[in-house]
């Protein structure tokens, strides 16, 4: 999972990125809301966590922004004001939710997933695949009930497929999902996970398509 994070507050914003690393999401962190459209034009990303009060822009004007300009992002506002008035503005505004702050971390990655579950039309936050059964909040893969150890990087690039069934991703992409916009690493770091990923799962799991990138398959 890859999210966006908008907030200018810099402790408040380390402590989030912490939360997000630790729970095996991938953070881009931006303080200010100016270059958040073209951050999501050029990018992939599962949601925006946006502040409402930003030092360019207020997060209100970024939130009709990216409405205006049709990009379906969830989103979830934070903002240290509490009014009823703030919080219907924001949610008619086109915001999934809402958090004010101090919040719990627990709460903020459990709204996360939820707003990320509902975009995805799905009820229900176990992920099924054929034999394959993903509980996000735990990290855990299932095959035929069977749970199944995976590094964290084979765990995301598999939970990031199974939740975008159907699509295909560039190398570069899913290099992006897993490690973020500055990471340094090896050119053939996702052959090597899907590698991986074959060698537990069966073959088709991850899925070649040829001069394009990768699609999620079937295990066994």
């Amino acid at each position: 999972m890859r999210v966006m994070l908008v907030e200018d507050d810099p402790l408040l914003g380390e402590g989030v990125v912490e939360v997000l690393r630790r729970e095996n999401i991938t953070p881009e962190w931006l303080s200010e809301g100016d270059g958040v459209c073209e951050a999501l034009t050029h990018s992939t990303f599962d949601a925006l966590i946006l502040d409402v009060g930003l030092p360019d822009i207020d997060g209100f004007e970024v939130l009709k922004r990216l409405r205006e300009a049709q990009c379906q992002i969830p989103v979830l506002m934070l903002t240290a004001r509490d009014g009823v008035e703030d919080r219907i503005r924001g949610l008619d505004g086109g915001c999934d939710d809402y958090l004010v702050k101090p919040f719990d971390n627990g709460e903020l990655l459990a709204r996360l997933r939820a707003l990320i579950r509902r975009s995805a039309g799905r009820a229900s936050p176990q992920v099924t695949h054929g034999l394959l059964s993903l509980d996000p909040a735990a990290h855990e893969v299932r095959l035929g009930g069977e749970l199944i150890p995976l590094g964290r990087r084979e765990h995301d690039l598999l939970a990031y497929l199974m939740t975008h069934p159907g699509q295909v991703f560039s190398r570069d992409q899913l290099v992006e999902v897993l490690y973020g916009w500055d990471a340094e690493v090896e050119s053939n770091v996702i052959e090597v996970h899907v590698h991986h990923l074959r060698r537990k799962f069966g073959s088709r799991v991850v899925a070649t398509v040829r001069h394009v990138g990768y699609r999620m398959g079937e295990a066994g």
